[in-house]
């Protein structure tokens, strides 16, 4: 593996770290919850993000009784919430800069934008608008 991916841990450490057997965590790989890398002689190495959602998966299990169906229905819909929540923030950022492209001008499209008229008739077309709806 290359530095730059960050750590792995061997199973033999990852089960001792997390005080649970080998086999659980095959289990876990061959219902798809976690995906080791393999090195070339199929030795299993887990991430940090491997032992992030080990984490989580026995808190689910242990703590609040979740069996395996559970968590992986609680996995996929965690993963689409960070999916929906970076495209929320790329659509902030979006509209955040196109709003900040529609007031850099404001002052100039203020003056153009609107037509003078003389207080009177804005009173004038108040007392029709009120006149008609009282009737």
């Amino acid at each position: 593996m290359k530095e730059k991916e960050g750590k792995y841990f061997a199973i033999g450490v990852v089960s001792k770290l997390y005080n649970i057997h080998p086999q659980t965590l095959r289990l876990y790989e061959r219902e798809g919850l976690i995906n080791p890398k393999r090195t070339e002689g199929k030795t299993r190495l887990y991430s940090e993000k491997d032992l992030e959602r080990v984490r989580i998966i026995l808190n689910l299990t242990r703590n609040m009784g979740v069996n395996i169906a559970g968590v992986e229905i609680i996995l996929n819909l965690r993963e689409k919430i960070d999916e929906m929540q970076i495209q929320i923030n790329d659509l902030i950022h979006f509209l955040s800069d196109e709003l900040g492209k529609e007031f850099e001008n404001f002052d100039d499209k203020f003056q153009t934008a609107l037509v003078k008229s003389p207080i009177s008739k804005i009173i004038k077309l108040q007392a029709i608008l009120k006149k008609g709806h009282d009737s």
